[in-house]
């Protein structure tokens, strides 16, 4: 179980820091975004002129790099968890749900859902 924790919390890592590092040295090339006037248009048309998605990328930066070594991996599992549940809200509610079959999403829910379970015994305190 701890190298699958080890295993899943590196790919976790790895994939976090590899897209938030991306939205400052553009090295993977950015799809088209959104058609002008839809809701997700408008999300990132106040999202990043703010700054605010800057923001957004380095704490994925900071959490993948916490996530990937094991003994902060549970407070990189906390930076992480809204960052995840607000991709999962923007595909739900921004845009057709059922881009919620893309793979790279489910690698993603499926990884942190796992670490989320490996630690259980560390975040059952947050719970009391």
């Amino acid at each position: 179980m701890k190298i699958a924790s080890n295993l899943a919390g590196g790919l976790l890592g790895l994939l976090f820091f590899i897209f938030g590092l991306n939205f400052f040295l553009k090295f993977i090339p950015m799809p088209p975004g959104p058609p002008e006037g839809s809701p997700a248009a408008l999300f990132f048309g106040a999202f990043a002129p703010t700054g605010y998605l800057a923001f957004v990328k380095v704490i994925e930066i900071l959490g993948a790099l916490l996530v990937a070594i094991p003994k902060t991996r549970n407070i990189g599992l906390l930076f992480l968890g809204p960052v995840i549940i607000n991709i999962l809200c923007f595909h739900i509610f921004l845009v057709n749900p059922a881009t919620l079959l893309d793979p790279m999403l489910i690698l993603i829910c499926a990884l942190a859902g796992f670490l989320l379970w490996s630690g259980r015994k560390a975040f059952c305190g947050l719970l009391q």
